[in-house]
């Protein structure tokens, strides 16, 4: 009798622990790729200081992604610099992108909705094929958020729910965090901030450069190119630091996609191998005038 006693407390104990386990994972919901990444290939850096959000003791000094997050989230912000927006607008594209997909371009999701920013053909955002393609979704938001009077002045969950109408308005506020820290690196303000560390493409040589070249084309229009020797790859021609980081970041960001094996600009580089950016100091480094991209 004892013994039955024994056995009967170790299950109810079994089914208390499994409730409250699911208890608590109903509770985190909408955290938990935060809190339970999976591989994660990629770090975007916050540069030289931590970012806080109003109201928030929390920090955050980087953001782990994998190479289909962080090529969307470049993507997204490549589309919006050459809008000409302003970088707030880089947040709360990336913040809404991160809320409705977690930065994954999704076939499918509630009811008709498709891709990063989950639209629907249905409420006007196109057609499914047009929807499921980055660069018209981040511009079809972009378009859908600048004419939302006064925009500019609200919150970025605020300024978010007045495009997507969401039935949690209130969600996207949690990744602004992480939205600042990319709109920060990927439009170029800080430098050597996307690292990823990529396995060897399936596209090489030629192929690869001309794929990588057609890749800028889409998300940056006809944009000055150099001759590079000695190497197949992409050489961008820049006047600016802040246009070169731009370029060499979004080179790093789809360097999966792409083959992207070398990245080089400003006397730096990144490459596949070491997953992270480096001072050059053989003779013959990138200079300040061109990103070189290298391929496989």
């Amino acid at each position: 009798m004892r013994t039955r006693h024994v056995l009967i407390a170790i299950v109810v104990l079994g089914i208390v622990a499994t409730a409250g386990i699911y208890a608590l994972l109903q509770k985190l919901g909408d955290h938990l790729p935060a809190l339970l990444p999976p591989g994660r290939a990629c770090v975007i850096d916050a540069g030289s200081a931590p970012v806080a959000s109003s109201g928030s003791s929390s920090t955050v000094t980087s953001v782990p992604l994998d190479s289909e997050q962080v090529a969307n989230a470049a993507t997204i912000t490549a589309v919006g610099l050459r809008r000409g927006v302003p970088r707030r607008a880089l947040v709360v594209a990336l913040a809404t992108a991160w809320q409705e997909s977690k930065l994954e371009n999704l076939a499918g999701g509630d009811r008709d909705s498709i891709g990063l920013f989950q639209q629907r053909p249905s409420q006007g955002w196109g057609k499914p094929e047009q929807i499921a393609d980055p660069r018209y979704a981040a511009n079809a938001f972009y378009t859908a958020l600048l004419k939302v009077k006064g925009w500019e002045k609200m919150r970025v969950t605020d300024a978010a729910q007045e495009v997507q109408r969401s039935a949690h308005p209130e969600a996207y506020e949690k990744w602004v965090d992480e939205s600042e820290i990319m709109a920060r690196a990927l439009s170029g303000e800080a430098t050597g901030a996307v690292s990823c560390t990529v396995t060897e493409s399936s596209s090489h040589g030629v192929e690869a450069a001309q794929t990588l070249a057609a890749g800028v084309k889409l998300d940056w229009g006809n944009v000055s190119t150099a001759d590079v020797t000695d190497l197949v790859g992409v050489a961008l021609k820049v006047r600016e630091q802040k246009t070169g980081w731009q370029y060499a970041h979004w080179m790093v960001a789809h360097a999966q996609d792409h083959g992207v094996k070398r990245v080089a600009f400003n006397d730096m580089e990144w490459t596949a191998k070491s997953g992270s950016w480096a001072r050059i100091t053989q003779r013959g480094g990138a200079g300040g005038d061109r990103v070189v991209a290298e391929v496989y």
